[in-house]
């Protein structure tokens, strides 16, 4: 199974899991990690791979950049989990409605001192 295969099944065992009942409800895994210093490049790389097969199954979404919920949160806005901790890890995400949940994916390479991480996230609150 190549590795962009792996993550779909992943992302497919996401979407069965139940969603915690109450508040917002929310699971965040991580598909692929790397170390304190790798580079990204490979990441958004394999991160469009996956958004191109799951573009093919639910629509084509252009990346939806974060600064914007990044400058709402600076300003004491209050902005719902799972999005405000995914808007400070990420720079873009890619996004499905999904039936009754929300499906996003991006690459967490904001903070130099972690490892880049490839994040999937399912939800049922939608996007602020």
């Amino acid at each position: 199974m190549d590795v962009v295969a792996r993550h779909l099944a992943a992302i497919d065992r996401l979407r069965a899991r139940d969603l915690p009942a109450g508040g917002a409800g929310h699971h965040t895994v991580e598909l692929e990690t790397g170390r304190p210093g790798t580079a990204s490049d490979d990441f958004h790389a394999l991160r469009d791979a996956v958004a191109q097969r799951l573009g093919a199954r639910w629509g084509e979404a252009p990346p939806w950049g974060q600064l914007t919920l990044r400058l709402r949160l600076s300003r004491g806005e209050r902005i719902p989990e799972p999005w405000s901790t995914l808007c400070l890890r990420t720079d873009e995400l890619d996004v499905w409605r999904t039936g009754e949940a929300w499906l996003a994916v991006g690459v967490a390479d904001r903070d130099e001192d972690d490892g880049v991480r490839l994040l999937a996230t399912v939800t049922r609150t939608a996007p602020p």
